[in-house]
């Protein structure tokens, strides 16, 4: 759950989509460093809702192997398109999504502000919009 709550700090949300979605994980002895999970949201389409590095791990390749996985996995599973929704502040992911082969296809302006009570800041930018990326598989 703590790495769950470093993508969404909403237990409530993450209680939800882990009901309707498969979780993954990344382990190294034995211990949790990694986890995504994966959503179906229409028909061949998954959407990976949640997706966390251990800090500790971060700048070490976990977080594209993680996003490479989930794309293969999605494949295998027979999605035709994978999609992911991330912060406008979140410039990491951004990046490294865009770099897995995920391109921007919208932006829902004011998500954050409307679904979480609390304000959220990243990068010193407050989070206010959602921007979608997908990939078709």
């Amino acid at each position: 759950m703590d790495l769950l709550l470093l993508a969404d700090p909403s237990e409530e949300m993450i209680a939800d989509y882990l009901k309707m979605g498969e979780c993954f994980v990344a382990e190294i002895d034995n211990r949790i460093i990694g986890v995504y999970v994966l959503l179906p949201t229409r028909p061949q389409t998954l959407e990976m809702v949640n997706f966390a590095v251990a800090e500790k791990y971060h700048g070490k390749g976990i977080g594209k192997l993680l996003v490479m996985n989930a794309i293969e996995t999605a494949k295998e599973m027979g999605y035709k398109t994978i999609e992911i929704g991330t912060a406008n502040s979140s410039v990491g992911q951004l990046l490294l999504y865009q770099k897995c082969g995920f391109r921007i296809t919208g932006i829902d302006v004011g998500f954050f502000t409307r679904h979480y009570q609390e304000e959220i800041f990243e990068n010193g930018i407050q989070c206010t919009d959602m921007v979608r990326l997908s990939q078709d598989l």
